[in-house]
């Protein structure tokens, strides 16, 4: 857990890092401000988007941290789901484990689950590995023997499942938080607005600009951070949903052929 904590504590802070240093050496180079023939630098001045972005204020940076953490836990989930389904297509592999575990088969069950691999492999390694000690085992009845083998299930799945579900929380908490950051630098750069038409004297056309910019760009960073965040949590939670099921459904049809296979003997 401190590992998994320290990791995304890295991760974070290196998305904030990388964030600022494209606010602050990218949108803020000193190209995209006046005319540089000029040879004058007016950092309130921008010449092109990349400029025009910049004057969005530091809160900025924040929602470039936002969209950099989404991308990259939504390349993490990929990775992560994808090793988890294994070498080759679930509903196969398991159809193929039942059946060689019915024909008492375990030695060829669990060579195919290594083969395999993955987060569904696991669990059906570990029960054909328990019920083939516990088949013959005269101290046990048939109930005991086939709860045995469940426990064994349960236990593999109450480790496999978290790790299929990791990091959607900062998913989550992207999408969530990036849209607050994208409120709190509207309003920023409306209060900026507002100041620039409320000072005395002439209105300053520039600060007006900047304020509005800056209210307007904060809010498309945080509807940009926000959507890519939403889109991978649901996707992730929907294909977590289909997997678990998926492995319900081959463990279902496993215990089925134990309890027939065990009913057989009596």
């Amino acid at each position: 857990m401190k590992m998994k904590n320290l990791t995304n504590a890295l991760i974070i802070t290196a998305c904030v890092v990388a964030a600022y240093l494209v606010f602050y050496m990218v949108l803020g180079a000193e190209g995209n401000f006046t005319d540089p023939k000029s040879g004058q630098v007016d950092m309130h001045i921008p010449q092109n988007a990349l400029g025009m972005i910049f004057t969005g204020g530091p809160l900025v940076g924040l929602l470039i941290a936002c969209i950099l953490l989404a991308i990259t836990y939504t390349v993490e989930r990929m990775l992560s789901i994808g090793k988890a389904s294994g070498s080759g297509d679930m509903h196969a592999f398991g159809k193929n484990v039942v059946g060689l575990v019915s024909k008492g088969d375990y030695t060829a069950a669990i060579q195919q689950c290594d083969a395999q691999k993955g987060s569904l492999a696991n669990v059906l390694r570990s029960a054909a590995e328990r019920f083939k000690s516990a088949e013959n085992d005269g101290s046990l009845n048939v109930e005991q023997k086939i709860g045995d083998v469940q426990r064994a299930i349960d236990e593999n799945m109450n480790l496999e499942t978290p790790l299929l579900e990791k990091n959607l929380v900062i998913i989550s908490s992207v999408a969530s938080l990036s849209t607050m950051i994208g409120l709190l630098g509207t309003t920023v750069g409306m209060i900026r607005a507002f100041q620039a038409l409320g000072a005395g004297g002439t209105v300053s056309a520039q600060q007006l600009s900047i304020g509005i910019s800056e209210a307007l760009y904060n809010t498309a960073g945080g509807l940009i951070a926000a959507v890519l965040a939403i889109a991978a949590f649901n996707f992730f939670t929907t294909k977590v949903d289909n997997f678990v099921y998926t492995m319900d459904e081959i463990i279902l049809d496993l215990m089925e052929t134990l309890s027939i296979k065990l009913g057989s003997k009596q």
